[in-house]
């Protein structure tokens, strides 16, 4: 008899369920309850009297909108293809008079960019507060930018907040600075912050009263004419928060001697406090525009300043144009997060190292086990192709044994990208590379970029690998998945449709795990001189929550040939002697290591013989 794993962990998941609802209901007898840094950002939020929020899901900002949408009696919250229709849309609800916000990882922010400069210049009705996760040390992200710098270009205050109960309050002071000084803010966080824990004191949703719309196109309509006047009014208004940031609560000064003095800002904060205990501290949480006058205040007070701040150095150049002698990046890393360690190292000059068995091991990314991105570029890599890739799940397609995707830059981008080689070089050139991406990526702006193919005369193939979910944040639903945030049923759009719609005449749906088919497929359409699509239709395997079929090994008909292997799924290992093996507590049935054995030693299990 054999047991699938997955299943032994259904009854422990109700014990813990359990004792956390009981531990829950504990807690908030008091008003104190633990939370991630994103719950506590969503908790900040009801309880400032938000009225809509809109998100693009990117890590680490994800929980942020999963936890609002609890309290979606109080509230409307949306998931939206884009970051720059989620800012949008927060900026619509905030010119109707409503507090609002818009969610985004770092890079979201760059596809919000548009929007967010102009409102930067219109101001606000109704509260706006932009919330932007960064993710030093690069967890889940193609770049470390730092949205402070982009925040500064956009002329935009931001506030950042040091821990969970921070996190809460902060948003409610965001709200009612945007009001008070007209003026959106962003409100910064970083993947330590966002998912680590912290005590946070729960308060009353505010009844905030919705503000008169009043028709003024000289501030919200965004013509030369009137964006001219607009700039010298925000500049006004930065230098007015500039000067009431130096009283403000969210900056203050820690004096614990004159020795050693640190300016510093978010989860940095923490590290500050655990590795330099003695030294004095002056914590900023509006970091845009800088308290120069506390600042200056501070630095007099000390023998020595640093500067600890992760990424770049959007502090210091500022604190050292100013004249004021500080330490800041000629000790510290630009790269990367930082650690109370690297602050010993850095400041101390403490030796520390850490013994060989206490090491990590290495834990290099991999798909699931019956991924049907696997299957995919299984078939891509024995036809010798290349991928434009691009960011999903299905970038994984770039590492061994795999080994098809040869570029990534962006959302969107595998299909631009194999356009410009087309342009650059040539039909020819292109016919054995395919672009990829997903059905979340697709609708967010892939279609853009497959309309500039149909109009601009390309050949090119595009694979978009439908899986029902935007997988790779954590299984949010999108247009095409029939569910809103909220829950609601909605209209799934018709990818296959919404292709042909912009002048794609050849469209063709493919099970993932259909092989054969899928090699056939792609040939043809690769050999075409137009635009093909080829969508793999097969939801992601951690979609379902059933029992899943199981493939065992019969090693008396393994010939050792390898072929299963290739794939790379990490449910199968080999023997000592060269036959191969199916751990039975990965396995999620896919059946794609028994459509490659030409031998019959994959079985299926059958439900009756576990």
């Amino acid at each position: 008899m054999l047991t699938n794993y997955h299943f032994k962990l259904e009854k422990y998941y109700d014990i813990l369920k359990d004792i956390y609802e009981r531990m829950d209901g504990r807690m908030s007898e008091t008003n104190k309850v633990i939370m991630l840094g994103n719950e506590a950002i969503a908790r900040g939020a009801y309880e400032a009297g938000v009225k809509v929020s809109a998100a693009y899901p990117g890590t680490p900002s994800t929980e942020i909108s999963e936890y609002l949408v609890q309290y979606k009696d109080d509230l409307y919250c949306e998931w939206s293809p884009n970051e720059k229709v989620a800012t949008e849309v927060a900026v619509g609800a905030s010119l109707a008079g409503t507090r609002a916000m818009a969610c985004m990882k770092h890079v979201g922010f760059n596809v919000a960019a548009d929007p967010a400069y102009s409102v930067s210049y219109m101001g606000v009705n109704g509260g706006l507060v932009i919330v932007v996760a960064d993710d030093p040390g690069l967890y889940s992200s193609q770049n470390e930018q730092d949205t402070r710098m982009v925040a500064r270009a956009a002329k935009l205050p931001v506030i950042e907040p040091a821990d969970s109960a921070e996190a809460k309050e902060y948003m409610k002071l965001a709200f009612e600075l945007s009001e008070k000084f007209d003026r959106p803010f962003v409100y910064r966080t970083t993947t330590r912050l966002a998912h680590s824990q912290g005590i946070v004191e729960l308060s009353d949703r505010q009844d905030i009263p919705d503000k008169e719309y009043v028709k003024d196109i000289r501030r919200t309509v965004m013509m030369p004419v009137n964006a001219k006047l607009r700039h010298i009014e925000i500049e006004k208004r930065n230098e007015e928060l500039a000067e009431a940031a130096n009283t403000l609560p969210l900056n203050r000064v820690e004096m614990n001697g004159t020795k050693i003095g640190v300016i510093t800002s978010g989860i940095a904060y923490q590290y500050v406090k655990e590795a330099l205990p003695n030294a004095s501290v002056l914590k900023l949480g509006l970091l845009n525009p800088l308290p120069r006058k506390l600042i200056e205040d501070f630095a007099a007070k000390v023998e020595k300043l640093y500067i600890v701040e992760e990424l770049d150095p959007v502090i210091e150049e500022q604190v050292k144009s100013w004249g004021i002698d500080a330490v800041g990046k000629e000790i510290f890393t630009v790269q990367g997060e930082y650690s109370a360690n690297l602050l010993r190292t850095a400041v101390l000059k403490e030796e520390l190292s850490l013994a060989e068995p206490y090491k990590a091991p290495g834990r290099p990314p991999i798909l699931c086990p019956g991924c049907p991105h696997r299957s995919v570029y299984h078939v891509l890599n024995k036809l010798k192709f290349h991928a434009a890739g691009d960011i999903g799940c299905y970038t994984l397609g770039a590492v061994a044994p795999l080994s098809v995707v040869d570029t990534t830059m962006c959302m969107g981008s595998s299909i631009s990208t194999l356009h410009g080689m087309e342009k650059a070089k040539g039909k020819d050139y292109i016919k054995n590379w395919v672009a990829v991406i997903g059905d979340s990526t697709f609708l967010h702006t892939g279609i853009n970029s497959l309309m500039n193919m149909t109009y601009n005369h390309a050949s090119g193939t595009v694979l978009i690998l439908d899986n029902s979910t935007t997988g790779m944040t954590g299984h949010q639903d999108h247009a095409a998945t029939g569910k809103t945030l909220q829950g609601d049923p909605a209209y799934a759009i018709d990818i296959s449709a919404l292709c042909r719609a912009v002048g794609v005449k050849n469209v063709t749906e493919v099970n993932a795990f259909d092989i054969a088919k899928l090699e056939k497929t792609i040939k043809e359409e690769a050999a075409k001189d137009e635009v093909s699509v080829i969508i793999t239709k097969s939801p992601c395997v951690l979609l379902s929550k059933g029992r899943k079929p199981l493939y065992i090994v019969h090693t008396d008909k393994c010939k050792k040939c390898g072929m299963c292997m290739k794939p790379g799924c990490p449910a199968m290992t080999k023997n000592s002697d060269g036959t191969v093996k199916i751990d039975d507590t990965m396995c999620t049935g896919c059946g794609l290591c028994g459509s490659l054995c030409k031998f019959g030693a994959i079985e299926l299990v059958k439900e009756g013989d576990r």
